[in-house]
């Protein structure tokens, strides 16, 4: 597989604000996929994560944009609000980069694993967002959304356990304590989004369970919205950032 053209572009001042665009080869304009790592939104993880990904999608035609953000952590400086604020502020730069890189900003796709399909959804949900909530009021318009082994519902997964005490630190506190904030930053409360989604997930997954997706899937379906589940049979919970492997293949199948 030839590999891409890729660039590193800062969205904001901070080390963690910024993206690394692979261009596919060709004349465009490009889709674009916007690849957001997981990693349950700490700082112990980076964007590296999803390089694979990344160059797999430059090779299928698309403009990657693999996106940093602010984490959680010492000194990191992300949660709520400055972690949703990052990945509104990186998808929305892309209308500066288009003015000199052939993408199509008609089709921008995002697709994230883990914690990052909590914010692949999340960010095709910015429409509908209230003036003044983090991400309102989007520049750059998602068109569609793929999660991989998603964490959906973030109250739900602050009650389960999910990632231990992830959710709790993200968004400051449990969905009793803040539940305006999980109001905001939950795909499950903010559907219907409006967009087709594509939710995929291997019944071995042990750190995100399946049962996110299977409900997130049926709760958006009954709102409204155009939302596909893949139930992967025997797949565990990285496999599906795995460039090589038949659970990334399904994924990348399925772009909306």
């Amino acid at each position: 597989m030839a590999r891409p053209r890729v660039e590193r572009h800062p969205y904001g001042p901070r080390r963690s604000q910024h993206g690394v665009l692979g261009m596919p080869a060709g004349r465009g304009p490009h889709p674009v996929a916007v690849v957001i790592h997981g990693g349950f939104w700490r700082s112990t993880y980076g964007r590296g994560l999803m390089d694979g990904l990344a160059a797999d999608l430059a090779a299928r035609g698309w403009a990657a944009w693999n996106l940093e953000y602010r984490r959680v952590g010492p000194l990191a400086g992300g949660g709520w609000p400055a972690t949703f604020a990052d990945v509104a502020a990186g998808i929305d730069a892309l209308a500066g980069l288009a003015s000199s890189a052939p993408l199509d900003l008609g089709r921008v796709v995002t697709v994230g694993h883990s914690a990052g399909g909590h914010l692949a959804l999340w960010a095709a949900a910015r429409p509908g967002l209230p003036d003044g909530a983090p991400g309102a009021r989007p520049a750059v318009a998602v068109t569609g959304a793929v999660s991989l082994a998603g964490v959906c519902d973030l109250a739900a997964a602050a009650r389960d356990g999910v990632g231990g005490s992830a959710v709790a630190r993200l968004m400051g506190g449990g969905p009793e304590r803040v539940p305006e904030r999980y109001a905001l930053a939950s795909p499950a409360e903010r559907l219907p989004l409006g967009v087709p989604q594509v939710m995929v997930h291997g019944d071995d997954d042990r750190l995100v369970p399946v049962e996110q997706s299977r409900r997130y899937a049926a709760a958006a379906r009954a709102a409204g919205d155009r939302c596909e589940l893949v139930e992967l049979p025997g797949v565990e919970h990285f496999a599906l950032i795995d460039p090589r492997s038949e659970a990334w293949g399904a994924a990348a199948a399925r772009l909306p």
